[in-house]
């Protein structure tokens, strides 16, 4: 079993910033793709932002130059540093990863339970 556990959420006001955290556990051979989605009161879930193991970064439009994606493959851990935050960013956010698993070895696409982000003053 493979499980991703986000961290950092919380209230902030406009124009401030968070980083959000999100690190992979269990059997884990190794870690393809990693991103994180949100997803806001009534509307459908949306990719912010993902990181390939080689390190390339796909943006959503609304985020790019606010939001940066990076990872820590030593710790199996994806982090997203958000700044300038907008109360349009209020959202659950979600990590998502690509996981070859151990035992056994397989192919696995592994959500987290989210972390809500809440900006508004």
């Amino acid at each position: 079993q493979v499980q991703l556990v986000e961290s950092g959420g919380g209230l902030v006001q406009p124009g401030g910033s968070l980083r959000l955290s999100c690190a992979a556990s269990g059997s884990i051979f190794s870690i393809n793709a990693m991103g994180w989605y949100r997803q806001a009161p009534g509307k459908q879930r949306e990719l912010v932002a993902t990181i390939t193991g080689g390190g390339s970064t796909n943006y959503a439009d609304s985020v790019k130059g606010r939001f940066t994606i990076s990872r820590d493959n030593a710790k199996n851990t994806v982090y997203l540093r958000m700044n300038s935050l907008k109360p349009e960013d209020t959202a659950v956010y979600v990590c998502n990863a690509g996981v070859m698993t151990a035992t056994p070895y397989r192919y696995l696409e592994v959500w987290g339970q989210g972390t809500l982000v809440t900006v508004s003053s």
